[in-house]
């Protein structure tokens, strides 16, 4: 369940809590910075702080738009507050389950990025479905079972279409990252450990 934090706006609190048991989320009420520091996680992804306005509080933390919802055109109607709530928490959902993290990189499922260090690296959906799968199975995998899975072509077709794209995609790695072991081959075939 994600957490929506509702700081310094007492009636819009009192109203929601009337009716919390028909809310897709769950409400936190914060009236100060103490209670704020007692309640909230910065390691949370799954949060949402609404304000009037916005709060000499929020500047000491790294708030981002994406997680803060404010109200300077008020009164608002309680449809239109609960649609923006819910479109806020949807938006905030999509981006956590599009980013996966990989020794150590982060590949985000949305914008195609891999990413570690601030260095951004741009990939095909193909690229994407080869770490994917290789991550997913932490076994190693032959070019027969990559043509097969990845690629939907039967085992016995003479192609070098796998070993092409994981030796572009390593080359990719290796180029931007310095990384030469992310992607391993072995006897047996390409893993990811």
């Amino acid at each position: 369940m994600q957490n929506v934090f509702i700081l310094n706006f007492n009636s819009l609190y009192e109203i929601l809590d009337e009716i919390k048991e028909n809310l897709s989320f769950t409400i936190i009420k914060i009236e100060n910075e103490e209670d704020f520091q007692k309640k909230f996680d910065l390691n949370r992804l799954d949060y949402l702080i609404i304000s009037k306005t916005g709060h000499k509080l929020l500047r000491n933390i790294n708030i981002t738009d994406k997680n803060f919802l404010h109200f300077n055109d008020l009164p608002l109607s309680f449809k239109k507050l609960i649609e923006l709530i819910n479109i806020k928490l949807i938006k905030l959902k999509f981006n956590q389950q599009s980013k996966i993290i990989i020794k150590g990189y982060e590949l985000n499922l949305n914008s195609k990025f891999f990413s570690k260090d601030n260095l951004k690296l741009k990939l095909t959906e193909k690229e994407i479905e080869i770490i994917l799968y290789l991550n997913n199975k932490k076994i190693k995998h032959n070019v027969e079972d990559l043509q097969k899975n990845i690629w939907c072509y039967s085992a016995n077709m003479e192609t070098h279409t796998v070993e092409t794209h994981i030796y572009r995609l390593r080359k990719k790695i290796s180029d931007l990252f310095k990384d030469e072991k992310f992607i391993l081959s072995h006897k047996n075939g390409y893993f990811i450990d």
